[in-house]
């Protein structure tokens, strides 16, 4: 972005344009570069090219534009099919380009590293043989052979290990797959992936090379340094801590194991069952008609119910309470195992199956 400046009275003809200009209109310009503090202006330090302007002789409009139908800035209300409609538009958004060019420079990065670990870059075909995998094909009519079908890839799966066969032992590329799938926040029909395979080696290579590749593209492109190894668990631990197979490790409300402290109680809805809790820190002033709308949206998906627990000072309210008494052991271990400080809010639930807890 650099500062243009025009003289009206020297250039009345160009300055007669400037009213019929709207914002986005696409103009050329010539001039004279100046160096502003030289010239009696200040320096604009926020700039890059702050310290100079360009002093206008002339001026061509190339494309003039109309009304815009959302501005250009970073937080607009425009709808997503607006934005869309005028994607050229949206595109100019400081927002979007960044992410556009930080995706340039991931790429970069990628190919800079899996270069240096003597990776090689094959593209593959795009039209191939339909083969079975987790979701339906994109298929394309050949013109050639009526009533036979090319298939858009799902993954580049065939073509890679056939590589490994051949010999060439590390491949990898960035793929284009399709997925003929319902779009939704983690699915798309059409998306990039980073595809690769080694030969001869064991899980912890390829998580090596991964783990690498990662640190080297926020460094690359993001001047970000990542602490290594990174945290690595188990399905199990995964699914007993969070109760998912890809958790987001910034989620603070990991799943408490109660069963060892109900496992004699005499509430029979606990009592030899897998129980399990969260606790929500500073959430006991949580009214009863809130969490009763939150216990009958978890019935609606499956729950036979919800228990709750609120620390308050040095004493307890619960909706079980009644069958746990003042003082109860099952209290003094609730506080123990889930470390519930004043003002916690616990929510706790049973089953059978400890699948249908976590």
């Amino acid at each position: 972005m650099t500062q243009l400046t025009l003289n009206t009275q020297e250039h009345p003809q160009l300055a007669a344009l400037l009213p019929e200009l709207r914002l986005g209109t696409c103009i050329g310009v010539a001039g004279t570069v100046v160096d502003r503090e030289k010239s009696g202006g200040s320096v604009n330090k926020q700039l890059a090219t702050g310290a100079i302007e360009v002093i206008v002789s002339h001026t061509e409009i190339y494309g003039a534009t109309k009304d815009l139908p959302f501005p250009i800035k970073d937080e607009i209300d425009a709808s997503d099919l607006t934005r869309l409609k005028y994607r050229y538009l949206d595109l100019r958004r400081n927002p979007i380009a960044r992410n556009i060019q930080l995706r340039s420079k991931v790429t970069h990065a990628i190919r800079d590293y899996m270069h240096n670990q003597e990776f090689l870059e094959i593209e593959t075909p795009i039209l191939m043989k339909s083969t079975p995998e987790g979701a339906r094909d994109y298929l394309v009519p050949s013109r050639e052979e009526p009533g036979h079908f090319y298939a858009l890839p799902q993954s580049p799966q065939l073509y890679k290990q056939l590589l490994m066969i051949a010999g060439m032992d590390k491949y990898y590329q960035i793929a284009r797959c399709f997925r003929d799938e319902d779009l939704r926040a983690d699915r798309q029909p059409e998306f990039t992936q980073i595809d690769l395979e080694m030969s001869f080696v064991r899980d912890k290579d390829v998580h090596n090379v991964v783990e690498g590749m990662f640190v080297h593209i926020f460094r690359e492109a993001m001047n970000i340094e990542l602490t290594t190894p990174f945290p690595r668990m188990t399905y199990k631990e995964a699914m007993e801590r969070f109760g998912e197979d890809k958790p987001d490790l910034r989620y603070g409300l990991e799943l408490i194991d109660m069963t060892s402290v109900f496992a004699e109680s005499g509430f029979g809805a606990f009592s030899g069952k897998c129980v399990k809790g969260i606790r929500v820190p500073n959430e006991a002033g949580r009214s009863k008609s809130w969490i009763k709308k939150l216990e009958k949206f978890i019935k609606q998906r499956g729950a036979g119910g919800l228990a709750w627990f609120k620390k308050l000072d040095s004493s307890w309210e619960a909706s079980i309470k009644y069958f746990l008494g003042d003082g109860s052991a099952e209290l003094e271990a609730i506080e123990q195992i889930t470390e519930a400080q004043n003002n916690d809010l616990l929510f706790v639930v049973a089953h059978e199956k400890a699948s249908s807890v976590n």
